[in-house]
């Protein structure tokens, strides 16, 4: 599952612990728990997904299969800054595949990982409604439309002063 250092601390586990006590009576309070779990961690490390496990008294199975079924949720640390490309067809279509490809050669990274420091994670989405402005490229909650390769460096760069 996760191949990360995990560094939980005592005060998520406490909180991970209360939201299970409180939902593990309701019926399919599998996907309320892994929501709140991921609120609290970033992502769904092996380790709390073990503990979820535990306290449900249900398969560790069980859990890494929701898990890893719906997109929501991460077995990867995010990091402090999120950016994603757009795949989605018309995004595709003008050329999102390079701007993709600029953001892991400029961050040393892959899609999917998040860099060695924390700052910067890389995902790729399909369609978020903006193919008017495609490709698009998303640092947070910042949408930058009509990218290009080359301005892939300016734009991150704005984000690696904090």
């Amino acid at each position: 599952m996760s191949q990360n250092n995990f560094n939980g601390t005592d005060e998520q586990e406490r909180l991970l612990r209360e939201c299970i006590e409180k939902h593990k009576s309701e019926r399919g309070c599998l996907m309320p728990i892994l929501h709140e779990a991921q609120n609290i961690y970033g992502y769904l490390p092996s380790e709390v997904q073990s503990i979820i496990a535990e306290e449900l008294n249900i398969p560790l199975s069980e859990v890494y299969g929701v898990a890893t079924f719906y997109a929501q949720f991460s077995l990867q640390p995010k990091g402090k800054h999120r950016v994603s490309v757009c795949l989605g067809t018309a995004c595709y279509v003008k050329g999102s595949d390079k701007i993709l490809a600029a953001v892991e050669k400029e961050l040393r990274i892959s899609c999917g990982e998040c860099t060695p420091d924390g700052r910067f994670s890389i995902d790729s989405c399909r369609c978020v409604g903006a193919c008017g402005l495609a490709p698009v490229m998303i640092v947070d909650d910042d949408v930058y439309g009509k990218m290009t390769p080359e301005q892939v460096h300016a734009v991150l760069e704005k984000y690696m002063q904090d």
